[in-house]
């Protein structure tokens, strides 16, 4: 069976909050239920189309707002590039309207409520994120089409292998961390694997501008996050907290923008208290954004976007990490762990719960984090095993549904995890380690096959039945 090829992009990939399987995946499902449209027919031949959301889509849908990114879908719009104000009044005039320009070209009736189906009971056996289209047209004829959201933004149509895209051949296939090791026999970084394999894809000049853009997309969006004050949506009356701790911590110095801001952190010294704070505040900015419907990078998922870009960013302003080789390096590292645990387990929180996410966020920031600061390939996979073993069995249990409470300070938490896994690993010799990153995803694996399955997204249990709420509707 061949192996999955999986590139940095397709791990870190820009887009809107809150999630990446609750919200980016649906937004690109509906994208390619647009395709197919055009495939069969046209838009105007369209009389309605129906959405059914499955399982866990369904539970936590309303609070990661899955109707809306599929509603902006189904409208033609791109989370990419779609500017994240004109989301909410949008939204509103489609409700009112009742309403949607299908594609962006040809008006149909959408009434919010009707053609949008939350089947709270009804779970689908490939994944708990399941989502189906019934598209009828005007002469009478009906198809469907269902799609899973498997985490991280992948999405998988129903009956077909690695989301349709096709297999690419790898000068390193890697399934596993020790075929990584395997790689780098030849004395070879890990990053250096990485961008030769890049390499089947497009050239070294390109990965490293698109790597560089995805660094632009998670530092303009930690910036935003530290600069914008008020509740977060939702209904819990979240307070954002990076704006406060960041005034705090700036101390009253003027600056302009991200590089004038960065200059003024590094000049607050290197006292621990202080780069611990700062840590925080830039995991806090990113996720706080993420649950404002902000633009965010998978990494490998939104509900754990701030890990990886607080800990780069930590490299950055605490530990001369300040140059686009670095930079890259970094990203290139993280992904391919995030690769092999996508491969080996899952990056999904409805199939593994947060140990899934999080988890998996701490340990590719951590061999990242090994690797730039001059650790060996060994070291790296160490840095991220250690990571791993203490998120093992950590549950998703979002109150509302909402990416909020306790999604964003666990971010905090993996940041903090991923930088102390990393010392550890450095001043560590692999070769007395006892457990290898292959044995942890591993058990993380079976950990996600033996928790229950009110631990995975659904809010069904754990803080979510304790501190219940009723959401707005859409």
């Amino acid at each position: 069976m061949p192996y999955e090829s999986i590139s940095v992009f397709d791990m870190f990939k820009i887009g809107v909050g809150p999630s990446s399987s609750h919200t980016l995946g649906p937004w690109k499902a509906a994208q390619r239920c647009l395709d197919t449209i055009r495939q069969k027919s046209s838009f105007g031949q369209v009389a309605s189309v129906t959405v059914l959301l499955y399982g866990s889509l369904a539970k936590t849908g309303k609070g990661h707002g899955t109707d809306i990114a599929v509603i902006l879908g189904l409208g033609g719009e791109d989370p990419v590039t779609i500017d994240v104000n004109s989301i909410t009044p949008r939204i509103q005039q489609i409700t009112s309207d009742q309403q949607l320009l299908l594609g962006g070209e040809v008006l149909i009736p959408f009434h919010v409520t009707e053609n949008i189906h939350f089947l709270f009971n009804e779970t689908l056996p490939y994944h708990p994120n399941g989502i189906s289209f019934l598209v009828t047209l005007k002469n009478g004829e009906n198809w469907s089409e269902t799609f899973f959201s498997i985490g991280g933004g992948f999405v998988v149509k129903e009956g077909e292998a690695h989301g349709g895209k096709p297999v690419v051949q790898l000068p390193f296939p890697i399934d596993t961390a020790n075929d990584l090791l395997h790689s780098c026999m030849k004395g070879m970084a890990i990053h250096e694997v990485v961008m030769e394999n890049e390499s089947a894809w497009r050239s070294e000049a390109e990965t490293r501008k698109g790597v560089l853009q995805i660094w632009d997309a998670m530092k303009q969006c930690m910036y935003r996050g530290c600069h914008a004050q008020g509740q977060l949506p939702g209904g819990l009356h979240v307070r954002r907290r990076a704006f406060d701790l960041n005034k705090k911590l700036i101390k009253g110095q003027a600056y302009s923008d991200y590089d004038s801001w960065i200059t003024c952190i590094k000049q607050g010294g290197n006292d621990f208290k202080y780069i611990l704070d700062w840590v925080s505040c830039f995991a806090l900015a990113v996720n706080e954004e993420n649950a404002s419907f902000g633009r965010v990078v998978t990494a490998p998922t939104n509900g754990a976007a701030g890990v990886i870009p607080a800990v780069l960013q930590y490299y950055i302003a605490f530990c001369d990490g300040d140059s686009e080789d670095k930079i890259i390096r970094f990203l290139l590292v993280a992904s391919e762990i995030g690769s092999i645990f996508k491969k080996g387990a899952t990056i999904s929180a409805a199939m593994g719960g947060c140990q899934a996410e999080i988890g998996v966020s701490s340990a590719m920031a951590a061999a990242a984090l090994t690797e730039c600061m001059g650790g060996t390939q060994r070291q790296s996979l160490m840095a991220a095993e250690i990571a791993m073993e203490h998120h093992l069995g950590l549950t998703c249990d979002p109150i509302g549904g909402l990416v909020q409470i306790p999604c964003i300070e666990r971010n905090t938490m993996g940041a903090i995890k991923a930088i102390t896994a990393s010392q550890l690993a450095l001043q560590s010799s692999p070769d007395y380690a006892i457990v290898s990153l292959d044995k942890v995803i591993r058990t993380m694996w079976d950990t996600a096959l033996d928790m229950s399955s009110k631990y995975k997204e659904t809010a069904d249990g754990g803080l979510a039945i304790h501190i219940p709420i009723s959401l707005p509707e859409c």
